[in-house]
């Protein structure tokens, strides 16, 4: 099955976005949902400036910011708190399963471009 990363990393940083929209109003998921919102917004748009690179060290340096940003999106979404909603709880194991995927994903680019 092929994906488009684009696509995928858009998805992915709309999918995050809606999920903040759903929490419970706590001071630390607000908190953690600003960070969630910026770190998976922040995998599309580094992997647009990748495919724009001006050079290969250009490319590089974009894609292995996307993986950095992609564990930092792993890392908010396990400390946001659903609540008491299953539909809540099995979005968020969703979306830390694709942010694993995204930073494999970008760590096996990164290993190929070196």
């Amino acid at each position: 099955m092929e994906y488009d990363l684009d696509d995928r990393t858009f998805q992915f940083a709309k999918r995050c976005r809606d999920f903040v929209k759903k929490l419970p109003r706590t001071i630390s998921n607000i908190e953690y949902g600003k960070q969630l919102i910026r770190s998976s917004g922040s995998i599309a748009a580094n992997y647009i400036e990748a495919n724009e690179a001006i050079s290969k060290k250009d490319f590089s340096h974009r894609i292995k910011i996307c993986r950095k940003e992609a564990k930092e999106s792993h890392l908010w979404l396990r400390l946001c708190t659903v609540g008491d909603s299953k539909s809540l709880e099995k979005e968020q194991q969703k979306l830390i399963q694709e942010a694993m995927e995204l930073t494999k994903i970008f760590g096996a680019i990164c290993n190929k471009s070196k």
